[in-house]
């Protein structure tokens, strides 16, 4: 029988989807199946509710695992009827249904839309939690209370009224507080007697404040031509009904404009404030009413870098639609997401929270537990990353991303200004610095060419290569590149790790590792591995980027470095050196390399298992590996591969991810004294991210 956790809305506007994402988040990483429901949803079908595709999109829970109830329709029907035993009876039954398929199940209960009937939702709430017999996360908005002992005795009453409804109180969630308040209203709100810790959880603008996506969303605008981006955070709104020089004065970064259409004078001065380093940037415009565009003027729009828009509504009209347009986190909000995150692992205390539910170990690992147990083990031992190709979108956007789930500390190398303008530009809402220390969530930025490092660094890369006949000139040179530069900050412990190779090749990123940083102790190569996600296990393959044709030390070198990184990620190594032949079965230089690698493994006194030779089916099929290695404790059960050559591992990561769907994390350096990682120059934005996060554990164990 699964366990339930019942989200209740005490009060209208909660932000009940943050809490539902968070804990989520935490529970995806501690039980194999995790179900989604919602007794009353939006919309006539579950598929319509945004939630339930929020859910969906962002844990990769089927319909089966993510389900609705009843529409709010049919509840606002069996209510006035008063066929609340119905309506009871109907969301029990789809629960009923659910329960025995997950580990845990959370229902997320309505959200208190009727204003006028508080009272039967809130029965409804505590009878279907009750009935489902779950336990009850209940969440308080605590952004319209007037005042802290407003909070206080919100949290009070809460309590008291779950407990007299006769409900397992799990804990209190005071969403959207003042961020001047919060301290004082989580030292105000203990545990009390009926249960319930409480977890303050900040107002934080990048969730709350609305996108240009939204009001789209909201409008039902027209969004097909659009040639920029409109996931932009609106920083206020403006209509602009004043000359221009004037406007211009008004406008600040990540203003959303309002303007007649037939306005040519004010959509010019918008795209050239956006255009210029040194005036603000708009979020979008939004051109009211059906006035014609002249073809010199629609030219500039669809040149725009930022999103413009256009309304029949008058401009009075759509600047009242504008002005009602909530931020809204729905399944694709990328960044709203990442900033929810973020807030829910800053704020709550998963394990105080969690610890009385009775959860089952995990037996597998997902894709999604993986990568969500990567930023979790990243964010417990916090990190400095550097990333040197601060001018490439890709890394500011990941930069982003990375600030908001806050799980580590960030240095971006680059030209500051052009940074700044860049981000500004494509709408990433980056808070940079050039100071030493900025404070928590804010990242460095660093241009070497400016920077008072590079005489510092320029001078121990002269040192460290003197014997190659470096002069300070030509060290000064070098540290005009950010792979050296980045490279350097880690070896001096300015950073922890860097991730560098979205615009710069492989052989860029290692090079400066591999002439100061070198190798650790009793490595004597570099070496690379990818974690392949499988639907139900985490697999590595190592040496997939790095090694063409490594010799049986080499061979060895890269089985031990790829145990212990395995184990270093959660995998327990059983190591299989593969190759086309299978225990003494076969002859020949290549095997002969493979097993003699596999008997240095082994005369090293390894403490995980090895197997070699061994082919592949024979260290992943149970059955083959029965008949071909009967006594082995890696055939059959492998979960380290080591490829004899390059062009073998390569191809068959890419064959294995292609074929089985597979996600591929990687390449991930080892032997390195220091971590450094390398990206693929087509790498997206996640991949930064996973990257980033993989590199702030290796920094741990330095």
């Amino acid at each position: 029988m699964s366990t339930g956790i019942f989200l209740d809305a005490m009060t209208p506007r909660a932000g009940k989807t943050l809490i539902a994402l968070g804990l989520a988040d935490s529970l995806i990483r501690r039980a194999d199946r995790v179900g989604y429901f919602r007794p009353v949803h939006l919309g006539d079908t579950p598929a319509q509710d945004p939630r339930v595709r929020l859910m969906q999109e962002t844990f990769g829970l089927d319909d089966d695992a993510a389900r609705g109830g009843v529409s709010l329709a049919q509840c606002r029907e069996y209510l006035a009827s008063g066929q609340q035993d119905e309506l009871v009876s109907v969301c029990l039954a789809v629960y009923a249904q659910m329960a025995p398929s997950y580990d845990v199940v959370i229902v997320d209960g309505t959200d208190l839309l009727a204003h006028n009937a508080a009272t039967a939702e809130f029965d409804l709430n505590a009878r279907l939690a009750n009935t489902m017999d779950c336990s009850v996360l209940a969440v308080i908005n605590g952004g319209e209370a007037e005042s802290v002992e407003d909070i206080v005795n919100s949290v009070e009453v809460t309590r008291s009224e779950l407990h007299a409804a006769r409900t397992d109180l799990l804990g209190v969630v005071v969403n959207r507080v003042d961020p001047e308040w919060a301290q004082e209203v989580a030292e105000r709100t203990p545990a009390g007697r009926r249960g319930g810790h409480v977890y303050v959880i900040p107002e934080n603008p990048a969730i709350s404040q609305p996108t240009v996506a939204d009001v789209i969303r909201s409008l039902a605008l027209d969004d097909t031509a659009l040639g920029a981006s409109a996931d932009r955070d609106i920083q206020a709104v403006k209509v602009a009904a004043m000359t221009v020089g004037n406007f211009l004065e008004q406008m600040g970064d990540g203003d959303f404009i309002i303007t007649p259409a037939d306005r040519a004078d004010v959509v010019m001065a918008t795209l050239a404030s956006a255009l210029s380093p040194n005036f603000p940037v708009p979020s979008g415009v939004l051109l009211s009413g059906d006035h014609l565009t002249g073809t010199a003027t629609q030219a500039l729009i669809d040149a725009a870098p930022f999103p413009v828009l256009r309304t029949p509504q008058d401009t009075y009209s759509a600047a009242q639609s504008v002005g009602a347009v909530h931020g809204e986190l729905r399944a694709g909000a990328t960044r709203k997401i990442a900033a929810a995150l973020g807030e829910w692992a800053k704020h709550v205390e998963e394990k105080e929270l969690l610890h009385r539910l009775e959860l089952p170990r995990p037996a597998t690992m997902t894709p999604l537990r993986f990568l969500h147990q990567l930023i979790e083990a990243a964010r417990a031992d916090r990190r400095r990353i550097v990333l040197p190709e601060g001018e490439d979108v890709r890394v500011l956007r990941a930069a982003e991303i990375i600030t908001r789930r806050d799980f580590c500390d960030l240095v971006i190398l680059g030209d500051a200004a052009r940074i700044r303008e860049l981000a500004q530009n494509e709408g990433i809402a980056l808070e940079v610095s050039e100071d030493e220390e900025p404070t928590r969530g804010v990242v460095r930025l660093i241009d070497p060419a400016s920077s008072p490092l590079r005489e510092e660094y320029a001078r121990t890369y002269a040192e460290l290569r003197a014997h190659k006949g470096v002069t300070q000139e030509q060290a000064m040179e070098r540290m005009l590149d950010g792979s050296y530069f980045g490279t350097m900050m880690v070896q001096l412990g300015d950073a922890d790790g860097m991730v560098s190779g979205a615009a710069h090749t492989t052989a860029n990123t290692i090079r400066p590792a591999l002439e100061f940083v070198k190798t650790k102790e009793g490595v004597k190569i570099v070496s690379s591995v990818f974690f392949m996600l499988l639907e139900d296990r985490a697999l590595v393959y190592g040496d997939c980027a790095v090694n063409s044709n490594p010799d049986a030390a080499q061979l060895a070198d890269i089985a031990r470095a790829s145990a212990a990184t395995a184990r270093q990620f959660g995998v327990e190594p059983r190591v299989a050196m593969l190759s086309y032949s299978t225990g003494g079965s076969g002859s020949g230089q290549d095997v002969d390399t493979v097993r003699e690698a596999t008997e240095l493994v082994r005369s090293a006194d390894p403490d995980f298992p090895v197997e070699g030779p061994i082919q592949y089916d024979a260290a992943t099929n149970a059955s083959i590996a029965a008949s071909k290695l009967p006594d082995s404790a890696v055939a059959g059960q492998a979960t380290v591969f080591v490829f004899p050559d390059l062009n073998t591992g390569n191809n068959t990561y890419k064959a294995v991810q292609q074929s089985s769907g597979a996600v591929a994390v990687g390449p991930v350096l080892q032997g390195l004294r220091k971590p450094v990682n390398d990206l693929s120059r087509g790498c997206t934005v996640d991949d930064i991210v996973n990257t980033v996060a993989i590199t702030a554990i290796q920094a741990q164990q330095d």
